[in-house]
């Protein structure tokens, strides 16, 4: 509880100085004493530049040999949230070493309405090319529409599934603000009346695009209870496609036994954990979230072997088609690099559905674990973006992250002759899996410093 809350600490107060390392020790960096070493042979120090008061603010600051740099100095490294993006980068000039933590057009994976646009345009792609059991692999998100665009398609599908419960969602609100279900559309003509929206909605001085999507009226429950899941996608490069995803990640949980009789309750059906926390019966002691490993044990146990991992192949392929409905709009620039929060919701069935895909997942923890697992997460993130220059370009894993897609899928590397010669190709992908990233930190930077030595 130290690390968190030295955190919790620092959070409260302005912290005016700039060193190259930090006194705040989150938690035992295995190589740290390889890689200062490629700092001082390359690059002096990493200067970066961060505004985000949470996690990655206490990451940055204890790595060695990155030094922070205020208002206009000269950053290499830039990790800012999407209104500095949007307000900054099409007017400066950025060196070609530089990195920073979004694509310029983000959004069209990320902005709820155009998600599903390019998904839609990419399965009828696929149908027309390929054929139409290629593009039912992209069967995994739910019926939606964009309002007030769509509005009438949204009636004509409304009306052929009657008694059917809908969710309104705003395009770019997060942490469940906005959201509320219905089941008729007199709910949805006094929304756009005003009288249906909320005080928040009714400030506006313009109708917010919402999306109107077909509730999953089924999920899968524990103990009574509604989940998701967080998974955490890093793309370094859209052309070529090189995606990694990261074994660690949660399970969100309602706090109220789920139940279609009361569809007003947003600690029933929303699992934001920004929504939970203001439960009346909330318990920050125990929280609301299980970590991927103890999720997928629990799966194992209850379902087999056999079905959980087909389970987490078909969440491989919601990762890699997502990534390719908009790999030729998103603008590659080789200096950004971007952090996806998948959001993914289970059914009875087992069968994954995408739910949305955030690009600025929240790093705020909720706790210790939490605190601990994100920190793992960000201090990997900056292992693959690797400003340092310490990595080959050819490694298959790096810390916590496995690399799933390099211009085409990337089997794993204890894979065989005679497995890459058949059918079975295994994927290089461990989500709720054993995360020994110390380890194989050592064993990836050991070599490496015996080849800068020579």
């Amino acid at each position: 509880m130290q690390a968190y809350s030295r955190y919790l600490l620092w959070i409260s107060v302005s912290m005016m100085t700039t060193k190259f390392t930090s006194s705040l020790k989150v938690f035992a960096h295995p190589f740290y004493s390889v890689s200062y070493c490629f700092l001082r042979v390359g690059r002096a120090c990493v200067r970066y530049k961060c505004v985000l008061p949470n996690s990655i603010q206490s990451v940055l600051r204890q790595r060695p040999g990155w030094a922070e740099v205020k208002d206009d100095g000269e950053w290499d490294l830039n990790w800012c949230d999407v209104g500095w993006l949007r307000e900054n980068y099409d007017h400066s000039y950025m060196e070609e070493h530089v990195r920073i933590n979004h694509f310029r057009n983000h959004y069209e994976l990320t902005r709820k309405n155009l998600m599903v646009k390019n998904l839609k345009r990419y399965k009828k792609l696929l149908e027309r090319e390929v054929g139409p059991m290629e593009a039912s692999r992209c069967s995994f998100f739910p019926c939606t529409f964009a309002l007030p665009s769509e509005y009438h398609l949204f009636v004509e599908e409304f009306k052929r599934c009657p008694g059917s419960t809908w969710i309104m969602k705003p395009v770019a609100k997060s942490q469940g603000k906005g959201i509320f279900l219905f089941r008729k559309l007199k709910d949805i003509m006094d929304w756009k009346k005003d009288g249906g929206r909320s005080e928040e909605q009714k400030d506006s001085t313009q109708v917010e695009n919402y999306v109107a999507q077909r509730y999953i009226e089924n999920p899968y429950l524990i103990n009574g209870r509604k989940f998701d899941l967080r998974v955490y996608v890093l793309v370094s490069s859209y052309a070529p496609l090189k995606a990694w995803l990261y074994r660690d990640g949660f399970a969100r949980f309602s706090n109220t036994r789920f139940s279609l009789n009361s569809i007003d309750d947003k600690y029933m059906h929303l699992t934001n954990v920004a929504v939970q926390k203001t439960a009346p019966d909330y318990d920050p002691e125990k929280g609301c979230k299980w970590q991927m490993q103890q999720l997928r044990r629990y799966l194992t146990a209850k379902h087999g072997r056999e079905a959980v991992e087909t389970l987490f192949a078909e969440m491989d392929n919601i990762f890699v088609r997502s990534l390719q409905s908009v790999q030729k709009i998103i603008i590659n620039d080789k200096r950004c690099f971007e952090l996806y929060g998948y959001d993914i919701l289970l059914d009875q069935d087992l069968k994954p559905w995408l739910i949305e895909v955030n690009a600025s997942p929240s790093y705020t923890p909720s706790g210790q674990e939490d605190y601990e697992m994100k920190c793992r997460l960000l201090e990997d993130t900056l292992n693959v973006v690797d400003m340092e220059g310490r990595l080959t370009g050819k490694e298959k894993r790096v810390g916590g992250f496995d690399l799933m897609w390099n211009d085409g899928p990337v089997c794993r590397e204890d894979a065989n002759l005679e497995t890459l010669a058949s059918s079975c190709f295994t994927a290089n992908t461990h989500l709720g899996c054993v995360n020994d990233r110390e380890r194989q930190l050592r064993r990836l930077m050991k070599p490496l410093l015996c080849q800068k030595r020579m």
